[in-house]
């Protein structure tokens, strides 16, 4: 008897670069290069261009790949976010894997903003974000996961998620964040995430940043999210986590008003 063939399924794969030089009024566009499943649109912002990233394959299993890339020119301010959440899939052949890189030139300010991260019951992602600051540059970064949708009434009983998050400045490591983050962290213990479905950091890295600890604290009291902040040498952190999603993202929503200028992306509103 002839066995049967290992079924070969198709794998998404897709990258994004995008590129923004200064002219007469702010940033401009310089480089676009899309290819696979990744787009990247650039729209013009109240206080910069805001830069969207997409994947059009509608999610991630195991197998597809993703990178998303923005390099910002010296004394540039843009804003860089995705078109929704991204949600990862069961995954039957490994992990997907997303790797996010952004160049900051001198003087220039960068919010990376993405929308929530889904995870799916046994679902297996890998992702690297690393933003590299020249000196004298700023960013703010947001990471934000939901463990399924209470809506539709899931439950994760298995997830794989290794995310590693690095900020550099003038190339010294000014934040290393890996997490890795099993079944067994699904538990209800206190000493993981004590039975939350959603968690979120909020980075803000420039001069000053730990002016904002204060400000920052008074608004931690949306219902449903238990969150903390500090602040040291010019770094600015909030932990979240909460019960679902979308009071994580009405308690996000309202830190990125105090933390950055102008209104939220576009993608962003209701």
């Amino acid at each position: 008897m002839t066995a049967c063939p290992v079924p070969q399924h198709q794998r998404s794969h897709g990258t994004a670069h995008v590129g923004l030089l200064r002219g007469p009024v702010g940033a401009r566009l310089d480089r676009l290069h899309q290819a696979g499943s990744a787009k990247a649109f650039v729209h013009p912002g109240t206080s910069g261009p805001e830069v969207v990233f997409l994947n059009t394959s509608g999610g991630l299993a195991g197998g597809d790949t993703l990178a998303y890339r923005l390099d910002l020119a010296d004394r540039c301010r843009a804003t860089a976010t995705t078109q929704t959440a991204e949600r990862a899939y069961c995954s039957t052949g490994g992990a997907a894997h997303v790797s996010v890189r952004h160049v900051v030139g001198s003087g220039a300010h960068l919010d990376w903003l993405p929308q929530e991260t889904i995870l799916f019951d046994a679902s297996h992602l890998t992702r690297d974000t690393a933003i590299d600051l020249a000196e004298g540059a700023s960013c703010l970064m947001l990471e934000s996961v939901v463990l399924g949708r209470a809506a539709m009434g899931e439950t994760l009983a298995e997830v794989a998620l290794c995310d590693t998050r690095r900020i550099n400045r003038a190339g010294r490591p000014v934040l290393i964040e890996p997490l890795h983050l099993t079944s067994q962290g699904l538990s209800a213990g206190p000493a993981v995430l004590n039975g939350a479905r959603a968690f979120a950091t909020l980075a803000l890295v420039a001069q000053g940043a730990e002016d904002s600890v204060g400000r920052v604290r008074a608004l931690l009291d949306e219902p449903g999210v238990t969150g903390g902040a500090s602040g040291f040498d010019g770094k600015l952190m909030i932990r979240l986590i909460a019960a679902d999603g979308w009071p994580l993202r009405r308690q996000i929503i309202r830190l990125l008003g105090i933390l950055r200028p102008g209104p939220l992306p576009r993608v962003w509103q209701p």
